[in-house]
């Protein structure tokens, strides 16, 4: 028989009851909105913040090359005075504010990911004041005609954004870090070059190498999210434009996939010889300068850069978007060596060490490749032979082949040339391993792994 509830004040009764029991539900909301806000609205809305920023980063890169353009426009020798004082600047901004956003961006991510524990790790190479340097000093490197990509740093700059959401959760941990850090990588690169498969092949491929296969939800999701605000900004396009190929090859297309292997794969060794053994070719004076001089050091780097852009016509200004896409159109073909004069100027930019991606600039050294190869083999589709050539050269420098093969894949809708694709890819990749480690993971341990007590300097760039 149920008695009914004994209340010992008089304070205590019915009203008193309903009212305990009508906040334990209300605590016990709060608690689930909480888990829900943690679980879901805090990375999806991180997601769609990094959609927001690459497409704003996108259009801000555009705009400041295309005013550079303009300024030097019948006045190339503008370009000596431009390009020397934006490039002193940059330099400056970096060294002196912006130490951590340097580079691609790329290797701060793996070394926040695999370096050894460090608790200034990610106050030195993430955070607001790494943002707003990555963005404000690569626009300076845009608007003097430097040799510089914007994906790489997007990666960087999503990675930073997603790291940020970290400080709204209760519990901080190293796994929660690296998850975040991980999903604002491949949300930013699928943002930048509008490839979801691509930005998740490289995350695991490039970025997490033996990460643990949890971390693949929060992973897809943001990728999912980021590329939601890209295509509803910017819309369904293709980096560069349609690839038209044939469907069905000769069994003798298996000779240019050889031959562009090779090419790729010794000049995307070549590629990362001159950027992590520059100890070696740098005259000793400017390494000097480099390292007590940095403005003189800067003015060098600015004059020369300059100077290839005069004498080539302005090929080498920029990220070669433009060059790359109207070969790939046939609207109009390159000079010969623009290959190597475009290999030249994005080192003699890298070792600038401001804030400036390399996927760009290596896919339009792809695309001039392909010129060498179609004078080897006429026979064959020049569209193939480029896309060929962009697939090789970045997996050699890489040393990615799965992520190289996606990205240009899904940048030309080139379904078409998977299995030639992925076999200059692998050869390619296969080829630089040889002489040269992966790039990004060189340079993240050669300037982040073992300084753990000191920022990193520039100068080690």
């Amino acid at each position: 028989m149920l008695k009914a509830p004994m209340w010992t004040t008089a304070s205590e009764g019915p009203s008193a009851y309903g009212a305990s029991r009508k906040r334990a539900w209300t605590r016990l909301a709060k608690m689930r909105s909480r888990r829900l806000f943690l679980q879901f609205g805090l990375p999806w809305g991180g997601a769609l913040l990094v959609g927001l920023v690459a497409v704003l980063y996108a259009r801000w890169s555009n705009d400041a090359y295309e005013l550079f353009l303009g300024w030097i426009a019948g006045r190339p020798w503008l370009a000596f005075l431009i390009t020397p004082a934006f490039t002193v600047l940059a330099v400056f901004l970096t060294r002196r504010w912006f130490s951590g956003s340097e580079g691609s961006g790329i290797p701060q991510v793996i070394a926040a990911l695999h370096a050894p524990p460090d608790k200034t790790l990610m106050s030195r190479l993430f955070g607001l004041r790494v943002i707003a340097g990555k963005i404000l000093v690569s626009l300076l490197g845009f608007l003097s005609g430097m040799t510089i990509g914007r994906e790489g740093p997007t990666v960087h700059i999503g990675a930073a954004i997603m790291a940020e959401t970290r400080r709204f959760y209760p519990h901080r941990s190293p796994r929660l870090e690296r998850q975040l850090l991980l999903a604002g990588a491949a949300a930013g690169l699928s943002a930048a070059f509008n490839t979801p498969l691509a930005g998740i092949i490289f995350a695991i491929e490039e970025l997490a190498r033996d990460f643990e296969s949890r971390t693949n939800g929060t992973m897809i999701t943001a990728v999912v999210f980021s590329g939601l605000t890209s295509l509803a900004l910017a819309g369904n396009y293709l980096y560069f434009g349609q690839l038209n190929v044939p469907q069905n090859f000769h069994p003798a297309f298996v000779l240019p996939v050889v031959l562009t292997a090779i090419t790729c794969g010794l000049l995307g060794a070549a590629f990362n010889w001159a950027l992590l053994r520059w100890e070696i070719w740098m005259p000793r004076p400017l390494q000097a300068w480099r390292a007590h001089r940095p403005l003189r050091y800067a003015l060098v780097i600015g004059l020369a850069v300059a100077a290839l852009g005069v004498s080539t016509g302005g090929q080498t200004w920029g990220s070669g978007y433009d060059q790359a896409r109207h070969l790939l159109n046939g609207a109009a073909p390159l000079s010969e060596g623009y290959a190597m004069t475009k290999w030249a100027a994005m080192v003699i930019s890298y070792m600038a060490g401001i804030p400036g991606g390399l996927f760009s600039p290596s896919l339009s050294i792809g695309a001039g490749l392909a010129q060498w190869i179609h004078a080897a083999f006429a026979w064959a589709p020049m569209p193939a032979l480029i896309a060929l050539c962009m697939t090789g050269y970045l997996a050699a420098v890489t040393q990615s082949p799965l992520t190289a093969f996606v990205i240009v894949m899904e940048m030309t809708d080139g379904t078409g040339m998977v299995i030639p694709m992925m076999a200059t890819a692998l050869l390619a990749s296969r080829i630089a391993n040889i002489f040269m480690p992966p790039l990004y993971e060189a340079l993240a341990e050669k300037n982040y792994f073992h300084q753990h007590q000191t920022p990193p300097s520039p100068a080690r760039l």
